[in-house]
């Protein structure tokens, strides 16, 4: 038997899960699009890559998930959790920005601790399709469009360049796919496939693009 003490245990053992990532998440007309790469990342090492990083909280409510895995999907079981039983108690489906300032609540409480950062989108009766951004420092901004991670600086420009308010369906699924796909690209920490998903009154439409069917750019 060999020691504990003769192993070298590399570093990347003792690293976080973090989603190292790129999460993206627009308004348009009728409802919100989601999309996420798949990687998930160890220290240097990937340690997932098909990861789902677009996690529900009730049926027309998602999370999108940017920091340490453990942290933001502990944030997501917290809040679904809420939405149940506030679901339960009012019965009616609830609010995405009851859903976003609960994760807000549980974030700027622990800031401390946590290393977390989340995007809360979906479609309400109420205000139709809704993204709140919900950062490492607690606070909350309803946004229209809104990209975030490591990879998010590879696609900001490109988003700011062709996004418009009120775009139709397929006009907006183009730029958001073509934005993570270039995010996957160039980043090393955003990799493996696309999830996204498409939320309006009628319900979601979820789909995967293979990292084989990726849009692809010029790279050099």
């Amino acid at each position: 038997m060999i020691a504990t003490s003769d192993i070298t245990i590399p570093d990347w053992i003792k690293e976080e899960h973090k989603t190292g990532t790129t999460i993206v998440a627009a308004e348009f007309n009728g409802g919100v699009i989601i999309a996420a790469d798949s990687r998930t990342t160890t220290g240097a090492y990937v340690a997932n890559r098909v990861t789902d990083k677009i996690t529900p909280l009730a049926d027309r409510i998602f999370c999108l998930r940017s920091g340490s895995a453990a942290d933001t999907q502990a944030i997501a079981d917290i809040v679904k959790y809420h939405l149940e039983f506030h679901e339960m108690e009012t019965g009616s489906s609830p609010l995405v920005n009851t859903a976003a300032h609960l994760a807000k609540s549980i974030i700027y409480n622990n800031k401390e601790r946590l290393l977390a950062s989340v995007m809360v989108a979906g479609w309400d009766s109420y205000k139709g399709g809704q993204v709140y951004v919900v950062p490492i420092s607690g606070m909350i901004v309803r946004k229209s469009i809104y990209i975030s991670g490591s990879g998010s600086i590879y696609a900001m420009g490109y988003l700011d360049a062709f996004y418009k308010p009120n775009m139709e369906k397929n006009e907006c699924l183009e730029i958001v796919k073509n934005a993570v796909a270039m995010a996957i690209a160039r980043d090393g920490s955003s990799g493996g496939c696309i999830r996204f998903a498409v939320v309006t009154d009628k319900g979601v439409e979820r789909n995967v693009i293979l990292n084989t069917e990726l849009p692809r750019f010029y790279e050099n």
